[in-house]
């Protein structure tokens, strides 16, 4: 036990010498873009349409996944919002909400430091109208005027994880070594030139391929760093403390991604792929006869036995 306890503190010695000596993919800490003032303007900074102009078959796979509709959901998200303002914040004695017109950016973090990361970049009122989106949404779809309910759905599905997110915003962890993503570059797996008018760089991220970087958003629960810690995704933890501490070397991307052949169409339970890789499922079926009264006389009785045991790196379910 001593002897692999040393080669595990080695490794990470190892490890953490490799973060220190990075590659440098980084840069300085730029100075933040000025704050986007409406929907339109935050979506328009995030768009990843023109991605699809190189990478079709990837932008398809994405498109297919809830990251491409990160707030909308499945579509339950959006309204878990509102019932997090309406039966959360606006309960709650010190978080300065009391009214819709109360609410800020930092206010909805505990909700968007996941759901929509980069509205740290917008102005209040955008935090405001997209509260009011949903609302109006949801009232659209009770008037039954459905050509205003999928436009204003529409407009919430466009705020979403796109791939400007996750390969450059948020695709660099540890920036004191590995630097600060840059604004004119695309972070992945390769290094060179790339062909667009504002990101005319690629870049290799050190964690992009590793669970770490999925931690980011899909984590160990709290967000201790808010002024209100909210309770939601613990799949990086269950992953870490359950998976890899008993040996498990897969990472998300490896199930989720490869093995899966989802490639960024990352999906989860709901998925039928998904659902065959994570569990295995035994069924039996019995019938019993028992008397219920003289006036029913028998009556059968069915009786199901359901086993299910996790295969996944993680617990399931998550949130």
């Amino acid at each position: 036990m001593k002897k692999a306890l040393t080669i595990v503190l080695a490794c990470a010695a190892a490890a953490a010498l490799v973060s220190f000596n990075a590659y440098g993919a980084g840069g300085p800490k730029t100075e933040p873009r000025p704050k986007a003032k409406t929907i339109k303007e935050l979506v328009e900074r995030y768009d990843s349409s023109k991605c699809a102009e190189c990478h079709e078959d990837v932008h398809d796979q994405w498109a297919g996944s809830l990251h491409a509709k990160s707030i909308l959901g499945t579509p339950r998200t959006a309204p878990t919002i509102l019932t997090a303002i309406d039966k959360g914040l606006k309960l709650f004695p010190y978080s300065g909400v009391k009214e819709d017109s109360d609410i800020t950016v930092e206010s909805l973090r505990m909700c968007m430091k996941c759901h929509l990361p980069q509205l740290d970049e917008a102005t209040d009122d955008v935090a405001r109208e997209i509260v009011a989106t949903i609302r109006n949404w949801q009232q659209a779809y009770r008037d039954s005027d459905h050509d205003k309910a999928e436009k204003l759905e529409a407009t919430i599905a466009s705020l979403n994880i796109s791939c400007k997110v996750c390969h450059n915003k948020v695709a660099i962890i540890h920036k004191y070594a590995d630097g600060y993503p840059q604004p004119d570059t695309v972070y992945g797996s390769k290094e060179g030139d790339h062909e667009d008018a504002v990101y005319t760089k690629m870049a290799e991220a050190p964690a992009l391929g590793e669970s770490i970087f999925c931690g980011q958003c899909h984590g160990q629960g709290p967000n201790f760093e808010l002024d209100h810690p909210s309770q939601c995704a613990t799949l990086y933890g269950s992953y870490l403390f359950a998976y890899t501490a008993h040996g498990g070397s897969e990472s998300c991307q490896d199930c989720h991604m490869r093995k899966s052949e989802l490639g960024h169409n990352i999906q989860a339970y709901r998925d039928e792929t998904m659902i065959k890789m994570a569990v295995d499922v035994k069924v039996e079926e019995r019938s019993l006869f028992w008397r219920k009264n003289k006036e029913d006389g028998v009556l059968p009785i069915g009786v199901v036995d359901v086993e299910i045991h996790n295969k996944a790196g993680h617990g399931i379910p998550d949130g």
